[in-house]
């Protein structure tokens, strides 16, 4: 068996892979972020603050990037501006989950910056949350399709469902694979799927290719929030945009840890009963490295991204309904963007 290396140690050039997809809606992003920019202002100061704050803070925006794409993938008349305010819709709702993310996980950094919340307090954090969730459901009114409206409304409850089940999984090392796969779908997958679907719906395309870029969505969705796992014992904070191991620190029970608890002896399950069960970490006596060595004994690192490699290969196919078109292959290097952080 060959040497595995450290995943912060393979070399990558995964940024180049969303060059293209970059390139191809660079005029609707223009219009997307002078949206976001406009609708973010208030006469009530500490809004567009705290909002800016997250925004502006060099995120890729690969999920209304995503929107713009299937729309124009699906031939949506460019000069009309319905998918310009879904795309700044669903950056709105992501921004949203963040701000409250940070506060449920007590989290200090986000994008390599300080959270939002240690700056201006946790109340404001979920209150321009909101108020931002607000704003993008009147995108979503003023873009008059009742269907986008249902699709973007369901998600943004399938998401809050998604963040209770994790909580429900919180610290409980028992959690199954499946169980874990359940979570992302809804918390992670779910946005990626409704940002996807939204551009079909607008071009009015027939069902299959609605269906088609959903599925492309919500299999890209989990493979992204996979490669997250692992970077998060694997990675770096320069590439994960906060501290290396916050999930091991909050209790998250994520892939890596479900399948090491599966695969370790009763003297590792009981390390991570202690350290994410009872929250009884030891920083000082090297608690996350032991998680990390548990997790490369037990190849479950490895076997995160192998993990996120099938669901790749599944949003993949998904375009198979489409021909042949530069938006497609772009939207194919984006499941290999996505996979190659950890790479």
């Amino acid at each position: 068996m060959g040497v595995v290396l450290p995943i912060q140690d393979r070399p990558a050039d995964s940024e180049a892979s969303l060059t293209d997809l970059v390139g191809l809606v660079a005029g609707g992003m223009e219009r997307v972020n002078a949206m976001i920019l406009s609708r973010t202002g208030s006469d009530v100061t500490m809004i567009p603050e705290v909002a800016n704050h997250l925004i502006a803070s060099g995120g890729k925006r690969l999920r209304p990037i995503l929107t713009l794409a299937t729309a124009q993938l699906c031939g949506y008349d460019a000069n009309r501006d319905g998918d310009v305010k879904l795309a700044a819709s669903v950056e709105f709702m992501h921004t949203a989950t963040l701000l409250h993310d940070d506060v449920v996980d007590e989290s200090d950094m986000r994008r390599g910056r300080v959270a939002a919340r240690i700056k201006w307090g946790n109340q404001a954090s979920v209150l321009v949350g909101d108020f931002l969730l607000g704003q993008a459901f009147k995108m979503m009114v003023e873009v008059g399709s009742l269907r986008a409206l249902d699709i973007l409304s369901s998600a943004a409850a399938v998401i809050a469902e998604g963040e209770v089940m994790q909580l429900t999984a919180a610290k409980n090392i028992e959690t199954r694979e499946d169980e874990y796969l359940a979570v992302i779908r809804a918390k992670t997958a779910e946005l990626f799927a409704a940002a996807c679907e939204v551009g079909p719906v607008l071009a009015g395309r027939p069902d299959a290719e609605v269906a088609a870029c959903r599925d492309y969505g919500m299999n890209l969705g989990i493979a992204f929030q996979l490669i997250d796992d692992a970077l998060d014992y694997g990675g770096t904070s320069a590439s994960l945009g906060k501290n290396v191991g916050d999930d091991f620190r909050e209790g998250k029970i994520t892939l890596p840890v479900v399948l090491s608890v599966r695969r370790g002896s009763e003297e590792e399950r009981a390390f991570w009963r202690r350290c994410l069960e009872r929250g009884e970490i030891d920083e000082a006596a090297g608690d996350l490295e032991t998680a990390r060595a548990t997790m490369r004994r037990h190849r479950a690192l490895e076997d995160t991204i192998a993990r996120a490699h099938h669901y790749g290969d599944l949003a993949r196919r998904s375009l198979d309904i489409f021909p042949a078109s530069p938006m497609r292959d772009a939207l194919l290097q984006a499941v290999e963007f996505s996979i190659a952080r950890a790479h």
